[in-house]
């Protein structure tokens, strides 16, 4: 429980607190009334008089708890920072060639962040699953590659060159549940261009390897651009994977290497 919620707790209590002081107060005027010594009455009198004091006490401080006392409670106990997520950049290979040629791709490979990852509206409308995930579902890093082994991405990298067919993003995944709606939502330069969404197979389990997600027609086809892959379990998103297509750089026969 945070502090707010506790001085929220607190200040419920109060109230309830108040009501309790009331109650007791006319239940002791109630029974005043009806004894004869005039000493003790006016002592129940008073101490009716101290309840219904009390109760207004307790009806303020619920009101100044949580309007003035919490930015003093702050003050002795500030509050700690949110942890922000932190990408994970991946290298960036740099092309040596030989002989002396100067090559400027039209794109950088240099992936920038998606600030936060959502579902759009369009996607969740064809949702045909249930979209409670378990919360312990978790993705490895998803690998690109041109070609796939049926298990594994073959010679997987983040910067790949035109003409590109079919792009497969490869993943391993543990705790999943079967049955509940996953998505992979495929980004050109922050615009969607490809995707697939249905329910998780049974076939797939509960946790295993060779979990992939493949992209063939991409809106506008395969240019170049910075690409970003974003995989979701219900409205979840778990793993994000980021790759750059340059256009084809191979002008006559220079002969080049990477150096990442």
């Amino acid at each position: 429980m945070d502090i707010r919620a506790g001085i929220i707790v607190i200040a419920l209590f109060a109230v309830i607190g108040a009501f309790l002081a009331i109650r007791a107060g006319i239940l002791n005027y109630q029974a005043a009334r009806k004894i004869s010594f005039y000493s003790l009455r006016k002592r129940y009198n008073r101490n009716s008089i101290y309840l219904f004091l009390f109760a207004l006490f307790l009806f303020y401080f619920a009101y100044w708890l949580p309007t003035r006392g919490e930015p003093l409670v702050y003050q002795v106990f500030p509050p700690s920072p949110t942890a922000s997520l932190t990408a994970t950049i991946t290298l960036s290979p740099t092309i040596t060639e030989t002989p002396t040629l100067t090559l400027t791709p039209s794109v950088s490979d240099t992936p920038t962040l998606t600030p936060t990852p959502f579902l759009p509206l369009a996607i969740e409308a064809l949702f045909a699953g249930p979209v409670t995930p378990n919360p312990n579902a978790v993705f490895t890093a998803i690998q690109f590659s041109t070609e796939f082994d049926g298990v594994n991405p073959v010679n997987p990298r983040t910067s790949f060159e035109l003409p590109i067919e079919t792009m497969y993003g490869g993943f391993d995944y543990n705790n999943t549940l079967p049955g509940v709606q996953w998505s992979a939502l495929w980004y050109r330069n922050r615009e969607l261009v490809c995707y697939e969404t249905e329910p998780w197979r049974t076939e797939w389990g509960t946790g295993g390897i060779g979990g992939y997600t493949e992209c063939s027609n991409p809106v506008g086809g395969w240019v170049a651009g910075q690409y970003e892959v974003v995989i979701f379990m219900g409205y979840d998103w778990k793993t994000v994977g980021r790759f750059v297509v340059l256009d084809n750089l191979a002008t006559g026969t220079p002969t080049f290497t990477v150096t990442p």
